[in-house]
């Protein structure tokens, strides 16, 4: 039984949006990036971007300053001329600003906060205040797509965010998929459109029968690095729900997935879940290997674990392949395995906050 999480107020044109740096200082690094998210954030969805204090700092400064980092969200949250939080792109170490944010300004002002990868360990923040956030594009990795942005991203979000509608079903991405490395470094690149390898479709790996539960997961790597803190999500947080992983551009082998869920299952998780969702492998994972991912994941589920009736899907549009879907934590979800279909059965905004 999960605990009750509260849900912020849908996006409309027009609302404020900030955009946050809260692990690697991406902007400062690549402005003409930065900037070219903004704007096809900004002309897509008819939101104004605006930039906290140090978003755009140098990265080498943001580094060593964790803290100014955290207050940047902390004023965020607090501002309450501002609807959502963006992060502008991931990193590695915003597992540092956890112990200097104030969760109860995040409790007291619920908007919407988005991001992925790294971005993770600010998504268990937000579970951990109670708080519905959505793991989903930043402004530099998904809003900045090179030669504009995917329709398939951008009816998830409008769906996600800009309705307080019950989300529906998550229709498969047929329309390709990439992960091509164009050098953000020259800013002729941003108008080159990367090449799109051909979508073979998500995997129905095992499982019977329709299964309910909320959403709650993120980047493989940046989980795992949570073991241990008070922000590792409390136990009932797992009862039922439906995990959702995927691993990052540094394209961890198979073998390490494998043993991160053997600690899952050590910790007593696996057993405890209604559905796992896994998406695409990140990085230059090369097509014919997806199956040894699937594999180890039917290693540990289904014959160490003795699972085999629990739903699995792999190979899924979210996380560090693109185009992505958004995926809401703490909202419910259904996984068909007779129809083959995955849908967000709860809306994950709200008209108004009550």
């Amino acid at each position: 039984m999960k605990t009750t999480m509260m849900k912020p107020k849908k996006l409309q044109p027009g609302d404020k949006v900030a955009a946050v740096s809260l692990s690697w200082g991406g902007p400062g690094a690549f402005p003409h990036r930065y900037q070219a998210g903004k704007r096809q954030l900004e002309d897509e969805f008819g939101v104004n971007v605006v930039e906290m204090p140090h978003t755009l700092s140098d990265p080498s400064w943001l580094q060593k300053n964790p803290q100014a980092r955290a207050d940047d969200l902390m004023q965020a949250f607090a501002d309450p001329s501002i609807k959502a939080i963006i992060s502008t792109i991931g990193g590695d170490d915003s597992i540092r600003i956890l112990p200097l944010l104030d969760l109860n300004v995040i409790n007291s002002n619920p908007k919407i906060f988005m991001g992925y990868s790294d971005t993770t360990a600010t998504h268990m923040a937000c579970l951990k205040a109670g708080l519905v956030s959505f793991y989903g594009p930043t402004i530099m990795a998904g809003f900045a797509e090179n030669g504009g942005l995917f329709p398939y991203l951008t009816d998830s979000v409008h769906k996600t965010l800009f309705s307080s509608a019950p989300i529906g079903s998550i229709a498969q991405n047929k329309k390709g998929w990439t992960v091509e490395f164009l050098d953000w470094a020259d800013p002729e690149n941003q108008s080159r459109k990367r090449k799109l390898t051909p979508s073979t479709g998500w995997k129905f790996l095992q499982g019977n029968g329709v299964h309910r539960g909320h959403l709650i997961g993120g980047c493989f790597e940046g989980l795992d690095w949570l073991r241990g803190t008070d922000f590792w999500p409390e136990s009932e947080m797992w009862q039922g729900a439906i995990l959702f992983l995927e691993t990052s551009e540094e394209s961890p082998p198979p073998t390490a997935v494998l043993r991160g869920l053997r600690t899952y299952a050590a910790m007593g998780i696996l057993k405890e879940l209604s559905g796992v969702i896994f998406g695409r492998p990140g990085g230059q994972v090369e097509p014919g290997q997806f199956n040894e991912y699937d594999k180890v994941i039917s290693q540990v589920i289904a014959e160490e674990e003795g699972l085999a009736e629990l739903p699995v899907i792999t190979q899924m549009d979210f996380g560090h392949t693109d185009p992505m879907f958004v995926l809401p934590y703490g909202i419910q979800a259904e996984i068909d395995c007779g129809t083959q279909m995955f849908t967000i059965i709860e809306n994950a905004v709200l008209e108004t906050i009550s």
